[in-house]
């Protein structure tokens, strides 16, 4: 099925068009809006007998009159589109390595991206076009590893066989685990042979199976094992080997996003995948960004550059709404990665030789007389385990007749008290806090209630059950009831229960299950979509349910995720994408949640501290992992920018680490 935005024009006469740009372009001025017109409703193919009849007929080249009429980006879009697509990649290449400087992630992604076919075609276009050998060009401008993967790519000789064997697939992901986690250093070369040669069917099987062996995605060990353009270089190559049109939409993504745009990313984009899969990518885009790929350009560009650009684009999948079977198999993928058991880790463990007495001690002359030693304090809470904290606690009683906490509260304020309290306690009596403070007083804050309520076990909500009572003389379920209604009550009243079931999945119910989330026909009201979402997503395991999300995608080609936002809203929407994310991958859920806390102006300093006390001995490890997978930088790095004073160094120290 052709994938691409523009197609042959039907009743197509490279005479007439010729001479309609000839017009376009005579006399004072340029009519921009018929060249932009005519020329990106033409495929490639037409547009160089275009180029053909246009110097047939008036012995110009069509080529150079456009690049003296036009001016600027949209100058820049339009010549682009004249090339063929071999041409228009010798051309960004050689542009990537002339003068001072190489624009190493045009390389990247002009390399990483291209088949076999397209790269000889590439290197012969290049040879056509500079007289000079690309290869030998690459190699002069690069050095190190980056230059022998990309020679390795350019020899377009990537497998191509679709018949895979199960033996090779186990033996090429033990040797990458045993090329970079497990060996002290790193083997490049065996990186290079396995992900320059392997074919793509090949290589998706064996990131399935790394995953399994090594506990983590292959792209988080290159990460942690390369560096520098080679790094951005096998990132890439392992991206476009999952899906290229999931590529291309974050590089679209960042050539927008923020202050500025990357132009020459943008153009050569949307140029070369105008023909080839610019529908994909406009799908995977509006998934993923949960916004068109349209409207981006639309808010981020202006005059004919823009109208050029969205004509490209071919619609605004916002106005249309639907779901894609290409951002399907990306979700689908996701689902099946998620299956996996990763062992999760926290980034807080309990101290070696730990003394309760001793820290007591600590504490108390940190506190002492004039002023306070808040990096002492810092230093014992943060290095403790909540049950040594526990400890502490009474060895503090004990030992001065005093209460810690009342002590705590006195000597320290504002952030950095609130985070220091908040790890003093029990996480059951940390999280009936955060709840109680959310339903009491003027108006409720629904995201905490959503965020504890979706995302804590059983054993944990019995256990916040049981704090919350001794702590405020009410049931949390009562609180609940009171301070919400409808729908969303219903789902909060149910997971405060906590009677989630803890088995295996059923493949046979999983797949009842689906058909009940995908039926939209029942029109009666004790059975309503609500209710059946309710009934399964707030009492079903984790693995079944990640069955039954799986299941649903082969029967309706859509990311239940997707469902939900498309047929719900508000509290009721959040929650269940909420429990749906989180039966996903738990990390990368609460990964977003800081992200959020802490991107644009202003920090959301309730979100990060909560965060960071809820899961600093469950899965903060796994959580930074996920963030930089995401983010493309650190939960180390954004804390340190984004905060300050001892609230910032003991949030880092909860941190852990810099990845």
């Amino acid at each position: 099925v052709y994938r691409g935005s523009v197609k042959d024009f039907q009743g197509f006469d490279a005479n007439q068009d010729a001479e309609a740009l000839y017009n376009a372009m005579k006399g004072f001025g340029s009519d921009k809006e018929a060249i932009l017109d005519l020329i990106t409703s033409r495929s490639n193919k037409q547009r160089v007998e275009i180029c053909q009849a246009y110097k047939s007929l008036y012995g110009k080249d069509l080529i150079a009159d456009l690049k003296y009429e036009l001016t600027g980006k949209f100058e820049r879009l339009i010549v682009s589109l004249m090339r063929p697509p071999a041409y228009g990649d010798a051309k960004e290449i050689k542009d990537a390595i002339s003068g001072v400087g190489t624009d190493e992630k045009c390389l990247i992604e002009i390399l990483a991206s291209r088949t076999n076919q397209e790269i000889h075609d590439l290197v012969a276009a290049y040879k056509d076009a500079y007289e000079r050998d690309l290869e030998a060009d690459i190699v002069g401008d690069t050095s190190g590893h980056f230059k022998k993967m990309l020679v390795v790519l350019l020899q377009g000789a990537r497998e191509e066989d679709d018949v895979v064997s199960e033996d090779l697939v186990e033996q090429d992901a033990k040797d990458l685990l045993e090329a970079g986690e497990l060996k002290w250093g790193t083997d490049e070369a065996q990186f290079i042979y396995i992900l320059g040669r392997r074919s793509r069917q090949h290589l998706r099987l064996v990131f399935d199976e790394y995953l399994k062996i090594a506990g983590k995605p292959i792209e988080r060990s290159i990460r942690g094992e390369l560096s520098g353009d080679f790094e951005k270089l096998m990132l890439a190559v392992v991206k476009c080997i999952r899906s290229k049109a999931e590529y291309f939409a974050e590089r679209l993504y960042k050539a927008m996003k923020g202050l500025g745009t990357r132009d020459n990313t943008l153009i050569r984009i949307m140029v070369s995948r105008s023909e080839i899969d610019m529908l994909d990518i406009r799908e995977v885009f509006r998934t993923k960004y949960e916004k068109s790929l349209y409207n981006m350009i639309k808010e981020d560009t202006s005059g004919e550059y823009k109208k050029a650009l969205l004509k490209l684009c071919g619609g605004d999948d916002d106005a249309a709404g639907e779901f894609f079977p290409e951002a399907a198999q990306v979700a689908y993928r996701m689902w099946e990665l998620s299956a996996v058991k990763v062992e999760l880790r926290g980034t807080v463990q309990p101290a070696a030789d730990f003394n309760d007495d001793g820290d007591a001690q600590v504490l108390r002359k940190a506190m002492k007389g004039l002023g306070t030693d808040e990096g002492a304090i810092i230093e014992v809470v943060t290095k403790r385990s909540n049950a040594q904290r526990q400890q502490i606690l009474k060895a503090y009683k004990a030992h001065y007749g005093r209460d810690l906490m009342a002590d705590l509260k006195s000597e320290l304020s504002g952030s950095l008290a609130k985070l220091i309290l908040g790890l003093m306690l029990t996480p059951a009596q940390y999280d009936a806090k955060q709840l109680r403070k959310a339903v009491e007083g003027a108006g409720t804050d629904e995201s905490v209630l959503i965020e504890i309520m979706a995302t804590r076990n059983n054993q944990e909500i019995r256990a916040i059950n049981e704090a919350y009572q001794e702590a405020y003389h009410k049931s949390l379920e009562d609180d609940l009831s009171s301070d919400t209604s409808g729908h969303f009550k219903r789902i909060l009243v149910s997971l405060a229960l906590g009677n989630r079931d803890e088995g295996p999945e059923n493949l046979t119910q999983a797949q009842e299950d689906a058909k009940k989330l995908a039926d939209v026909s029942s029109n009666d009201s004790s059975d309503s979509l609500e209710t059946r979402f309710l009934s399964i997503l707030c009492t079903r395991s984790y693995p079944h349910l990640r069955r039954v999300f799986q299941e649903f995608i082969k029967m309706t080609n859509h990311d239940v995720e997707h469902a939900i936002k498309k047929r719900m809203s508000g509290d009721v929407r959040d929650a269940f994408v909420a429990i749906v994310r989180s039966v996903k991958n738990k990390p990368a859920f609460f990964a977003d949640k800081l992200y959020k806390s802490m991107k644009g102006a202003g920090t959301d300093e309730r979100t990060l501290t909560r965060i960071m006390i809820s899961r600093s001995e469950i899965d903060l490890f796994n959580i930074r992992g996920e963030f930089i997978d995401l983010f493309d930088k650190s939960l180390h790095h954004m804390i340190e920018k984004d905060t300050s004073g001892d609230y910032r160094k003991a949030l880092l120290a909860l941190c852990g680490g810099e990845d």
